[in-house]
């Protein structure tokens, strides 16, 4: 008896050891259960990123390959170019330079700044934007543009070697010149003819012995403005014929527009004609041969005095003005104006409306402006006026 009653105690304390242990267990596999579920999913998760990453990866590597290949055809393009590219960073030196460029100046380029290139190799022309170079004992001309390349401050700058261009160019001028002086041939004998059978006329009076003193200076003076025209009419022939060299003067407007004053306002006095200047011109530049320029001007604003001081209350404006990269230069008269059939022949060699004129004078002055870079333009219509609108272009450097 005294036994059994001793081992019950020990049943009842092992019972509830069992159900904790139950409840562990339990407890356990519920974990392991939520860790199973848990390590699905993050499986999942993983698949799922590794996938997206393998795509990533390939959309990467396609992009790389594409840029590859676009960078080897550009490299390509750029080695094939038969002008010269020169890439600068924004320091202005050379960070990339395709044979092109550096077969055209004739030496290595990379690494070297600009600017001292374009110092000591590239000497500028008569024409704004294009260079003369020596390569290999030989004077090449050169068109140089520049552009910006990015916000970054770096630039591209393009080299177009023109020396053949510029040549045939010149050729065709020449040839073109020619072609209007064997046209000219028939209209020059005549104009030589009639100033020249005056001035015979009135030197075969001057044999007469009892001519009256005042009448021999009246006939001599006229014989005498006859053989000016003719030389005057032989100057503008050769000059039309030669064509203008231009030269590499850089002049102030300002100082330009003085010149002409002092020109045009004594004249302008004689025939009772108002000249006015309307100028914007301060700190403005041409290049060029300063005599031509002048010359084409002052025919121009005679012109204008002309017409306007066939009236009374007659006007000359000159207004300056710039256009971008030329200056403009408009003459305009409060004349009688032109027709339109005039109009459209004002620039034909021999073409003129004034007895006393060659013909020769409209046609030089826009040689003059089409070699400096410009144009001559004309408007006017009878009772109207006219104006004519000369440009040129301007110098990218000051008379410093």
């Amino acid at each position: 008896m005294t036994t059994t009653s001793q081992q019950e105690p020990v049943q009842n304390e092992a019972q509830p050891e069992s159900l904790r242990l139950a409840e562990a267990f339990r407890i356990f596999n519920q974990a392991s259960e939520e860790l199973s579920t848990a390590y699905t999913s993050l499986q999942s998760q993983v698949a799922a990123l590794t996938a997206e990453l393998a795509a990533a990866n390939g959309a990467l590597r396609q992009q790389y390959v594409e840029k590859a290949a676009l960078t080897e055809r550009l490299t390509l393009l750029l080695s094939a170019l038969p002008a010269g590219v020169v890439v600068l960073d924004a320091t202005g030196r050379v960070v990339q330079a395709n044979p092109a460029a550096e077969a055209t100046l004739g030496l290595a380029l990379l690494g070297e700044p600009w600017e001292t290139v374009e110092r000591n190799h590239l000497l500028p022309s008569e024409t704004p934007g294009e260079y003369t170079a020596e390569v290999a004992h030989a004077a090449h001309r050169l068109a140089v543009t520049v552009t910006a390349l990015d916000s970054a401050g770096g630039r591209i700058v393009l080299l177009h070697d023109i020396t053949e261009a510029h040549r045939l160019k010149a050729q065709a001028e020449r040839h073109e010149r020619l072609a209007a002086m064997g046209e000219m041939a028939a209209q020059l004998a005549h104009q030589l003819r009639t100033p020249l059978s005056a001035a015979l006329l009135y030197t075969a009076n001057l044999e007469t012995p009892d001519m009256a003193e005042a009448t021999r200076i009246s006939i001599a003076q006229k014989a005498v403005g006859r053989l000016k025209h003719l030389e005057r009419l032989i100057q503008d022939v050769l000059l039309f014929a030669r064509g203008e060299v231009l030269g590499r003067e850089v002049m102030p407007v300002a100082e330009l527009l003085q010149e002409l004053r002092q020109t045009i306002e004594p004249l302008a006095r004689t025939r009772s004609v108002l000249f006015q200047v309307d100028e914007s011109s301060d700190e403005l530049f041409l290049q060029g041969n300063r005599k031509a320029i002048v010359g084409a001007l002052t025919n121009l604003l005679e012109n204008a005095l002309h017409a306007a001081g066939s009236h009374s209350g007659g006007e000359v404006h000159l207004a300056v003005r710039r256009e971008g990269e030329t200056l403009a230069f408009a003459i305009r008269d409060n004349g009688p104006g032109m027709a339109a059939p005039v109009v459209a022949r004002l620039f034909e060699p021999f073409f003129t409306t004034r007895a006393e004129g060659t013909g020769l004078g409209l046609a030089i002055a826009r040689g003059v402006a089409r070699a400096h870079g410009g144009n001559i333009e004309v408007s006017s219509a009878p009772g109207v006026g006219t104006e004519f609108t000369v440009t040129l272009a301007l110098a990218h450097q000051s008379a410093d």
